[in-house]
């Protein structure tokens, strides 16, 4: 059994690790104090100037979207209006190939900044891209990445009352059957998996109640999660009312989802009530910072969630409403808007790194990565302070907050190094460019 010695890092987000981290067979098998050298070592590494931080994990994204970032007919749109104006966009364009370049470049950005686990909700199933979730695990093993699967669905049209346009959603029967599919074929809920599976309906203006009822059902007997969009605009607030009756929170209750193996995306427009309850359910929340500013959605409360007993994760949403897949760049501007909503001393580099880390394992559900411990998943994000925008900074954590850390140097996931000096191992980040690029232009030039 190998044990490598991280040794001496600048800093760490670990308590008693100043003398770095020993792995071993893929775990992080102890930590080492200042001053000490671990026995029976067979290689060591100088982290003497990287800041070594957990893996990070990112609970909410759509890679498809990657393909419409600054789409010309949705830029400078709040919530309902982009997606009426990229819908059909998506409609027509996506395919196979494209689903499958948007989705290698969206988990390459990630691991470049630091991620080692990821969430993707994918939802948009245009004829013929009945294997999406398999392209995302036949992806995300290229690179070496952890990645829970969110079977997401739109059953609910435009000439049913919902918002997406009949070309872009599937039957309920249609949906259930692949959700069974999926889950046979890639939920694996043991220690140290790379592959889960969550059912996730993509919001209350695209699913229908039946949709609703079936997946909370399938997922307990399943025992895998549950994720969808909520509370993320007061237009959701209006719909609600007007077609159901009741709140977003209320609805979700209403349909058997207020429950801990549930984490919503968003999640800005509670009262007090509706936190109190959550915290109570123990629900999750992926809080997206990045994608809320960009579409003048709101600033979720995340203070009032940890203190009510809600789990706070962190997510990049969509490609196309956050234009950027990095994940360090969310965590900056999670603590930014988090001061602006609650004042300097509130929100610390340290809360924007937890909903990051141990916050976002909490919402998937799992235990064994998300934090630097002995018997934990040895996935680990390390940073170099040498590029001019860390001159003159005192404390190396909050630095790569404050000062705006975008790029990880290494990458470790389950022991094995999956970044080196800032790329990723065994991809060719120019020829991806291309290729993406120029698929992209369809996207571009398509008209509604």
């Amino acid at each position: 059994m190998k044990r490598i010695w991280l040794k001496e890092p600048l800093a760490i987000l670990a308590e008693d690790a100043a003398g770095g981290v020993v792995v071993e067979n893929g775990r992080i098998g102890e930590l080492v104090a200042a001053g000490a050298r671990p026995d029976a070592i067979d290689e060591t590494v100088d982290c003497s100037e990287l800041v070594v931080l957990p893996g990070l994990i990112n609970t909410h994204h759509h890679f498809y979207q990657t393909l419409t970032r600054a789409h010309p007919q949705a830029i400078n749109k709040e919530l309902f209006d982009w997606l009426k104006a990229l819908y059909p966009v998506w409609g027509r364009a996506l395919n196979r190939e494209s689903f499958r370049l948007a989705t290698r470049l969206a988990l390459t950005e990630l691991l470049m900044s630091g991620c080692t686990t990821v969430s993707d909700h994918h939802y948009v199933f245009p004829a013929g891209l009945d294997d999406a979730m398999d392209i995302q695990v036949e992806e995300a093993r290229r690179l070496g990445m952890r990645i829970t699967l969110n079977r997401g669905s739109m059953d609910l049209s435009e000439k049913d009352g919902g918002l997406p346009p009949d070309s872009v959603v599937q039957t309920t029967d249609e949906i259930l059957k692949d959700c069974e599919r999926v889950i046979g074929a890639w939920h694996d809920p043991a220690e140290g998996s790379f592959n889960q599976v969550a059912l996730a309906p993509c919001s209350p203006f695209s699913v229908t109640t039946e949709l609703m009822r079936e997946t909370a059902a399938m997922a307990k007997s399943c025992n895998c999660r549950l994720h969808t969009h909520l509370g993320e605009t007061h237009d959701e607030d209006a719909y609600c009312i007007e077609k159901f009756g009741c709140r977003p929170v209320d609805y979700l209750e209403e349909t058997g989802w207020m429950d801990e193996r549930v984490w919503l995306a968003h999640g800005i427009h509670f009262n007090d009530d509706e936190v109190r309850r959550l915290g109570q359910a123990r629900v999750g929340v992926c809080h997206c910072p990045t994608s809320n500013m960009v579409l003048a959605s709101g600033i979720c409360r995340t203070k009032e969630l940890e203190q009510a007993g809600v789990r706070l994760g962190l997510g990049v949403d969509g490609s196309a409403s956050n234009d950027s897949s990095n994940l360090m760049e969310g965590v900056r501007h999670a603590l930014m808007v988090g001061r602006l909503r609650y004042g300097a001393s509130a929100v610390t580099h340290l809360d924007a790194l937890r909903w990051a880390t141990q916050g976002s394992a909490q919402c998937l559900g799992r235990r064994d990565i998300g934090g630097v411990a002995p018997g934990m998943q040895a996935d680990l994000a390390f940073y170099r302070l040498d590029a001019l925008r860390f001159s003159g900074a005192g404390d190396a954590l909050a630095a790569l907050v404050l000062c705006g850390a975008h790029r990880a140097d290494k990458v470790m996931i389950g022991g094995k190094w999956q970044v080196e000096e800032g790329l990723p191992l065994g991809v060719d980040v120019l020829k991806l460019r291309g290729e993406h690029g120029a698929i992209a232009r369809r996207f571009a030039d398509a008209v509604t």
